[in-house]
């Protein structure tokens, strides 16, 4: 098939369509459209015609075209609202071709950033941990400009005992806190002391089940749901098991209290470990903040935790909160020098948490983040009522719940809007389904809010709602009634 042939009027004259080659009609006239849009033919905002009078005009069934607009909407390509009809979408930037070699240093980036876990670098407190450093070094020992102590400096671990009980109700003296270098590098530790198999959150960061793996440690899925973690399918044969308790990664929603001590009490019949990762605890909005599991039994429970959300991951500082049978053997596991974090960095941070700036920026941090998850969702409100957003009474990413089969579509309509954004089943445990889970996987979207500068913002959020899908594809019409007799 190779022809040329004319559409219904649009933008009052018309649009040469070329449906080239043999196969699907759809998907011939699907490429002949998304062409007629990179060529500039079709603009930003051009109405296109109804799909009964384009599939006249080709020669097409009816639900052909229908169908080509469905999907071509979900791409992100056109637009469906209700009583304007359909559209060329509207385009965060101008596609326009850059002839010159791609390169690792010179590839594209998004325009526009909704990745979670990457909080805005413009908001560090650039002047207050300048005044904590030149406080810290001032008044810093001889020994902190010598070889490291594993442990990490003891000015930090006191600081942090005290700051963590009085904030996560973590049960620590300084002598149980070991710091590292963030919480990756915490689980490394803890991968080579513990050993495997771990269970896991059936959603929760691939980074860390990659990094479990490459240490010999293999993971299996535990369901998550509104009350977070099935820990009723932990076994005797898991060694620990990694959760997300204060604020389910990503899916949101804190682990419920039957849940936290049923945890606990698997842990201590079986001598198990559950590891804490503490990613977001300072962030909550809408409830009271929900204490550390470790405080239910320090012997059992590993917290863990770092400023990479509340100050910056260029710090490179975390810590773990350990059960004393533990520290030795994760001391042992660092090394006989610290390697990995400055002790000057510790110094600084630990005057900045003592003088209370650290409180300061948190609450800092907690106001800004509310504020941008309260822009996403009334805008949602106002523009996409049909989507729900969950996991937003914590943290710094909600969830947009879409309808099924539409996550990749919209993953796919972002990149083209020039948007930086992640679909929910990347962060399934790839297990899951072998693993029998009883809920199918979900189709979303996670949106990190607190990422874009404050005034690439609404930017960023335009682009999103250009690639939500619409409350419903254009549906394919009836079929006329038969003919009187």
């Amino acid at each position: 098939m190779n022809s040329w042939v004319n559409s219904a009027e649009i933008l009052g004259s018309d649009l040469p369509l070329e449906l080239s080659g043999t196969g699907n009609r759809r998907a011939l006239l699907m490429d002949a459209l998304r062409e007629a849009v990179r060529s500039g033919r079709l603009a930003p905002g051009a109405r296109l015609p109804p799909y009964r009078s384009l599939a006249a005009d080709l020669g097409l069934a009816r639900n052909t075209v229908a169908d080509a607009y469905a999907e071509l909407v979900a791409e992100g390509w056109l637009a469906a609202r209700q009583g304007s009809g359909t559209r060329v979408a509207e385009r965060a930037v101008p596609v326009t071709p850059v002839h010159r070699p791609r390169t690792p240093e010179r590839a594209a980036r998004p325009v526009h950033d909704l990745v979670q876990g990457q909080p805005d670098p413009s908001v560090f407190p650039r002047t207050a941990w300048l005044a904590s450093a030149r406080r810290a070094l001032a008044a810093a020992p001889d020994d902190a400009f010598g070889p490291g102590d594993p442990h990490g400096r003891p000015e930090l671990r006191r600081a942090l005992a005290g700051y963590l009980a009085r904030v996560r109700g973590v049960r620590a003296a300084p002598e149980r806190i070991v710091l590292c270098s963030g919480a990756a590098h915490g689980l490394r530790l803890l991968a080579q002391v513990v050993g495997g198999p771990w269970a896991a959150e059936e959603y929760g960061l691939p980074f860390h089940r990659a990094l479990l793996a490459s240490h010999g440690v293999g993971t299996r899925p535990l369901g998550v749901d509104a009350d977070g973690a099935r820990v009723d399918g932990l076994t005797r044969r898991d060694r620990a098991v990694l959760l997300t308790p204060a604020h389910q990664f990503p899916t949101g929603g804190p682990l419920h209290p039957g849940r936290r001590a049923a945890v606990v009490d698997w842990a201590r019949a079986t001598g198990g470990l559950v590891v804490e990762d503490d990613y977001d605890g300072e962030f909550r909005y809408d409830r009271q903040p929900v204490g550390a599991v470790q405080g239910l039994d320090p012997e059992h429970v590993v917290l863990v935790g770092s400023v990479s959300k509340s100050l910056s991951p260029t710090l490179r500082i975390g810590w773990m909160v350990l059960p004393q049978r533990l520290v030795g053997p994760v001391v042992t596991a660092k090394g006989e020098r610290e390697q990995f974090s400055s002790a000057t960095e510790q110094l600084t941070l630990a005057d900045f948490v003592e003088s209370g700036a650290y409180d300061r920026q948190v609450r800092r941090m907690r106001q800004r983040h509310r504020r941008r998850r309260d822009q996403l969702v009334a805008a949602l409100e106002r523009r996409a009522p049909h989507i729900r957003v969950t996991g937003i009474a914590a943290g710094l990413h909600a969830v947009l719940e879409l309808p099924p089969g539409t996550e990749r579509s919209a993953v796919r309509a972002a990149a083209w809007q020039g948007l930086a954004v992640e679909g929910l089943a990347d962060y399934l445990h790839p297990g899951s389904e072998d693993a029998g889970q009883a809920d199918a996987p979900r189709d979303g979207l996670v949106v990190g809010y607190a990422t874009p500068a404050e005034s690439a913002y609404p930017e960023a959020l335009e682009a999103l709602f250009r690639a939500l899908p619409p409350v419903s594809p254009p549906a394919p019409a009836s079929p006329p009634p038969p003919a009187a007799p």
